[in-house]
């Protein structure tokens, strides 16, 4: 301001010096207007559309769980109980895999928009654990991460399409948002103080994801019509696809079926 009254010459009138003066201030203040929002794309409309409908499972010699080694970690001893297995296989008797990925990885008109996200996706570190292991969510969606556990644990995630991140949560309670701009499946979590903990999140620009739960099924609704290709994740049994016509205000199937590692 020292600067504007010195560079005002003798006999400038007061009342232009005023309005300089506030002028000023109003543009020290004042941010730049955000620009126009992009124009809307193509929606879906729901009175067309359909779904997609399967089971994951596996056939084959099952690899057995392996125990998780907690000593390092007293507190993660007393949380997680006696001879804790890890969760990176989990098949059901009949066959049903659960945590695998399921998505629509091409095929969508990419004129296609959808609304923002607006609900908040947790990821608890509990018992010495990431729960839910295996999550997907939209691009731009909020994560929040949750230290439930009264030790010392930190997030990072390593991905590669994203930027990587890796946060101290000290204490229980402790807790951080994130948000992901780039799609990517799958972006792996890991805690550096206790190695056994992993997690895996999918980051998709549509809503059509799901994760199989015990009896290894998923279903994908509102899919607009169309030729589909849909891809299956899993951490330790690789990725299939399939591809999946769907009908206008129809039901399509996509099943998958893992072998073990070795046979594939």
């Amino acid at each position: 301001m020292r600067k504007l009254i010195s560079f005002v010459r003798p006999g400038f009138p007061a009342v232009l010096l005023v309005l300089a003066l506030v002028g000023a201030s109003m543009a020290c203040g004042t941010t730049q207007p955000p620009p126009p929002a992009a124009p809307a794309g193509k929606k879906v409309d729901p009175a067309t559309t359909g779904s997609i409908a399967g089971k994951v499972t596996f056939t084959g010699k099952r690899p057995p769980r392996e125990p998780l080694r907690m000593g390092s970690d007293q507190t993660c001893v007393q949380g997680a109980g006696p001879h804790p297995l890890s969760d990176a296989v989990l098949i059901a008797g009949d066959g049903s895999l659960q945590n695998g990925f399921v998505y629509i990885k091409d095929g969508l008109d990419p004129a296609y928009t959808f609304d923002p996200a607006t609900s908040t996706v947790t990821l608890d570190q509990k018992t010495c654990r990431y729960m839910p292991r295996v999550l997907g969510l939209r691009v731009g969606q909020s994560l929040e991460i949750i230290n439930s556990d009264p030790t010392l644990h930190n997030v990072h995630a390593i991905p590669v399409m994203n930027r990587e991140f890796n946060q101290g949560l000290i204490s229980q309670g402790s807790r951080m948002t994130h948000t992901f701009t780039t799609p990517e499946v799958m972006i792996r979590f890991k805690c550096n103080v206790h190695n056994w903990m992993t997690a895996w999140v999918g980051v998709l620009p549509h809503p059509y994801f799901a994760v199989t739960g015990p009896d290894g099924s998923f279903v994908l609704k509102g899919v607009p019509p169309g030729t589909y290709t849909i891809e299956a994740w899993h951490e330790v049994f690789g990725r299939q696809t399939a591809t999946v016509t769907v009908a206008t205000g129809q039901a399509a199937n996509a099943s998958f079926v893992f072998r073990p590692v070795d046979s594939h």
